[in-house]
Parts: structure tokens; C-alpha cells; sequence
């Protein structure tokens, strides 16, 4: 019976310290209500056409993760970027396309899950005719989360 009650102990004790912040304080669940952040606009250095930034989450330590609802109207799109970390998308509404340096222009639709490896360079936007919605999720390496490039042109957006 102490072997039993000693492990007990020591197992509730191991959980607590998990359940502990890196600063020895209880680590407490943090909801971001539903428009408690203020949308942006893609910025014109980075976007054609328009673009809606609905931040979702900040990165919080230890982690580095973040993510946002992107919205493209259509024929908008982002300019060529990578992500040092890699990046997941999530098509929540609408059409739109996709496309890895060198490759094809790929339809994306909802419910549809990207995954885009550190380092590959891309981009994302609408269709020519429809919206798209779709959730980033991407964490930061050396303090960045993209890096931006050239912007697409119309003849690649076209393809």
C-alpha cells in the first residue's frame, strides 16, 4: 500500500509541475474572444487586390506559433514569400490557388489542408471569380515568420 500511495503521490506531483508555467505559476488558459482583435488590410507591398487579416493568436512563449484568417477577394493574392518554420493553411470558404516556385498553379477549396515545407517559396490567393478564406498557422524562426518576396504577376497568376 506505501508503494501505491508514494507513485500516487509522485505521479500528481509530476502532473502539477506540468501543469506549471516556465515561471513556476499555475499555467492558466488564455480565450482570445471572437473579434476582440481589429482586422488589417494586406498590406499593398505584400498583396494584389484586397486582403483581409483577421489575427487569430500571437505567438506565446515557449511557443512561437501564430495564426490568422486571411481573406482574398477575388483575383487577390499574396506576393511570392517563405516561411522560415514552414506554414499550414486551411481553407475555410470560397476558391482559390496555390502555387510552389517552379510548379503548377494548384485549386484549393474548403476543407483542403496545405502544408508548405521551411524554405519553399510560394503563394496563395483567390480565384479570379470567387473569395477565399483560409486560416495560417506558422511559427517564427530568428524572429520572422515570412519572408516577403517579388510580387506575382498576372501571367503567373494565370496559369
Amino acid at each position: 500500500m506505501k508503494i501505491i500511495t508514494a507513485t500516487v503521490m509522485s505521479l500528481t506531483l509530476g502532473a502539477s509541475a506540468l501543469a506549471s508555467s516556465t515561471n513556476g505559476a499555475p499555467a492558466t488558459m488564455v480565450i482570445a474572444r471572437a473579434g476582440s482583435q481589429a482586422s488589417i488590410s494586406g498590406p499593398a507591398q505584400n498583396f494584389t487586390g484586397r486582403v483581409r487579416v483577421d489575427p487569430l493568436f500571437d505567438a506565446r512563449a515557449p511557443s512561437t506559433m501564430s495564426g490568422g484568417a486571411v481573406t482574398f477577394e477575388p483575383g487577390a493574392r499574396s506576393a511570392w514569400h517563405t516561411h522560415p518554420m514552414g506554414q499550414i493553411l486551411i481553407v475555410t470558404a470560397g476558391t482559390g490557388r496555390i502555387q510552389q516556385w517552379g510548379g503548377n498553379v494548384e485549386q484549393i477549396r474548403p476543407g483542403d489542408v496545405v502544408w508548405t515545407p521551411p524554405g519553399v517559396k510560394h503563394w496563395h490567393g483567390a480565384a479570379p471569380t470567387t473569395a477565399l478564406t483560409h486560416m495560417a498557422i506558422q511559427q517564427s524562426g530568428d524572429g520572422k515568420n515570412v519572408e516577403w518576396m517579388e510580387k506575382v504577376s498576372d501571367e503567373q497568376y494565370s496559369q
